[in-house]
Formats: structure tokens, sequence, C-alpha cells
């Protein structure tokens, strides 16, 4: 595999593959264009690990021992709905692209490929991941979300949150004076396929704004009694 590649994009990715040469070969690659890459070498792993960081997208590769490729996209799919995962494999039939996009993939690579061709890829899942008409930097009242460095800060203070939780401030803050029922924020944010009571929402809601408490911002994020919440600059 051809490493050289222009620095021309940034993002965290997650590379899944059993064999560590490729993962080796492929961090090169990606740093060399500008992302910070993660490894796992099981599918396992991986489902651990997009569950509790944020990632940009995910390299997955097909052919795994364990829990194969295949079923790796559909756990992580149904974790994270709108995380973009491409599939990358030496099969290239019909039969197992349909099997891989089935499952969740939103693209398919066939090895060997070059790092131009890589980029692109990345980058379009990547295109179309994006919310419509939403800014790489968002602010409200001197709360600011940065979605191209994934940082939340008020002032000069950066809030740390987990990745739940900066989803659900994502999405409020491109949805503002909204109210938004539980069953609707987890299809939204948790993804339809999610198998999660409603319940599993005023958690996240909590713990968002505990985060955002020492800040006196916590009242950005209300509740509308017998419908849901909002995210509001307004009284409640």
């Amino acid at each position: 595999m051809n490493t050289e590649a222009p620095i021309a994009a940034q993002g965290t990715i997650l590379v899944v593959d059993d064999d560590g040469s490729t993962r080796r070969a492929l961090r090169v690659t990606l740093s060399g264009m500008g992302f910070s890459v993660v490894e796992a070498a099981r599918g396992e792993e991986a489902l651990s690990l997009v569950r509790a960081s944020w990632f940009d997208a995910v390299l997955l590769d097909i052919d795994m021992p364990g829990m194969g490729g295949i079923e790796t996209c559909r756990c992580i799919r149904r974790a994270i709905a709108r995380l973009p995962i491409l599939m990358l494999t030496v099969l290239d039939g019909e039969d197992d692209k349909v099997l891989a996009l089935d499952a969740g993939a939103d693209d398919y690579i066939t090895k060997p490929f070059s790092p131009r061709e890589l980029l692109a890829r990345i980058q379009a899942v990547l295109r179309r991941a994006a919310p419509a008409g939403a800014a790489d930097v968002m602010e409200v009242q001197g709360l600011k979300l940065d979605d191209s460095s994934h940082r939340v800060s008020a002032g000069e203070r950066e809030i740390a949150l987990g990745p739940t939780e900066y989803r659900l401030l994502h999405f409020f803050m491109t949805h503002p004076e909204r109210v938004f029922s539980r069953g609707q924020l987890l299809d939204r944010v948790w993804g339809g396929n999610t198998y999660v009571e409603e319940r599993t929402v005023d958690v996240h809601i909590r713990r968002l704004r505990k985060a955002l408490e020492p800040y006196t911002l916590e009242g950005l994020v209300q509740t509308v009694r017998g419908a849901g919440y909002r995210f509001s600059t307004r009284d409640s």
C-alpha cells in the first residue's frame, strides 16, 4: 500500500483489523492525511471503543475472527446510528457488497486501494453524515461547540462531555427552540435501531445538565412537562 498522501483532512478514525501490519499501514496513511487514528484488533474491542469515545468514522475489515466485520458493523450501527462505517475487504463480489451495505455500512472499499481513493471515500461519508446546514462552530450564550475539533467550552474553559452527552448537545444546538419527546431523541440521537428504554434519555439529560451547571448554563436544556425536552435561551 502506498502511504504517501498530502495532509488534507482531520478527525479521528477507528481502524478495526485483526492484521497488525494492515493496521500500521493504515495508521501511517491516515496520519499523513491529518487524521488521528485509534486501532482495534477485534470486533468486540471496537464496539467497546465506540461506546466510550467519539470517532468521526470507522474503517472496518470484513473478515475477522470472533465477531466478524458484518456483525461488528451491525452492533456499531445499533450503538451509534450516525457513525460513518467503511468496510475494507479483499472480496469484491456483488453479494459481499450487498451484505456489507445491508449490515449498515456507508461504503465498501476493496483492497488494495490508493490513499487518494481512501481519502475521497472518507470525505464523502463524512459529508453525508454532517447535519444539513450545520456549522462547524456554534455558540449560544457563551456555550461554544466546535464540531471540527469536538470541543465544548464556556468562555476559555473546556467542558468535558461523554460521547452521548456531546451528541445530545450537538443535536439540541442544531435544533433550538423545538420540543423533542424522549422517543424522538432516542431516534435522532441514539438511532432508530437502538434498543434502550426512554428513561435512558433522562439519565443523559441529567449528565449534560450537571456538566453545564458549573457555568450556569444548565438552564439551556429545559424540561417541557408532558412533552419532552428543548434547548432554549428563553425562560422555561
